[in-house]
């Protein structure tokens, strides 16, 4: 789980409290050389004698691309095959411990749906009757949205709105900070990145505007020239 977003992983790593390395698809990393992974794992083996990684599914994609070439494919839904990150990564962590001589052993779990198969409690039931009593009178309504929470009340959202763009992890935002102090992980990044992450998430943020006011504007500014050439 994690395609292209990294919540799980990263709120995981964080009520964990035991992991060592948070891998997600917001924030690249790179193998070899100085901050790298490899090194950041060879200092926790020897300081620990142990560590946990967690890796989102779409974690280290470009990575593997450049070693493993294969042609993009796409399954039953239409989404992209993405390639397992969890065993290519294996591979490469024992091929590097191997070419420093250091005796390891790598314990790999995929937890696949385990995270969806854990029961419900009881504030799950109560927050998916209370959608299910919004979304039946919605629908009664004749209204074409799906249910949410907004700012702690129930509300009908557009589908256009839910799809329009893809929430992802805010590499430069606290929350990821507070992971990042937590772990004591490099966070892999340059300043180029760091700077690319933050006009990215300008962009995204920056609210379209209306067309009537877009039209307003542009008839003001003719009001104007033509005032200004008598």
């Amino acid at each position: 789980m994690g395609r292209y977003s990294g919540f799980i992983a990263m709120y995981a790593t964080l009520a964990s409290r035991d992991v060592d390395c948070c891998l997600i698809p917001e924030s690249p990393f790179y193998l070899e050389g100085e901050g790298g992974l490899f090194e950041y794992i060879e200092r926790r083996l020897k300081e620990n004698n142990h560590m946990v990684i967690v890796v989102a599914e779409g974690a280290g994609q470009d990575l593997i691309a450049k070693s493993i070439p294969v042609a993009d494919q796409l399954d039953a839904s239409g989404n992209k095959l993405l390639l397992d990150v969890g065993l290519w990564l294996t591979h490469k962590i024992k091929d590097h411990c191997k070419s420093k001589k250091m005796e390891m052993t790598i314990k790999y779990i995929d937890p696949t749906y385990m995270i969806r198969a854990i029961p419900s409690n009881a504030s799950d039931n109560v927050y998916c009757t209370l959608l299910a009593h919004s979304a039946i009178h919605g629908a009664m309504a004749g209204y074409s949205f799906t249910v949410g929470m907004v700012n702690g009340r129930h509300a009908y959202i557009p589908f256009h709105r839910v799809t329009s763009t893809r929430n992802k992890v805010k590499i430069t935002d606290r929350m990821w900070a507070r992971l990042l102090s937590s772990t004591n992980q490099p966070s892999f990044l340059s300043k180029e990145d760091i700077m690319e992450a933050r006009e990215a998430e300008r962009l995204a943020n920056r609210l379209p505007v209306p067309a009537s006011s877009s039209e307003h504007t542009k008839k003001h500014s003719a009001s104007v020239l033509s005032n200004g050439e008598k």
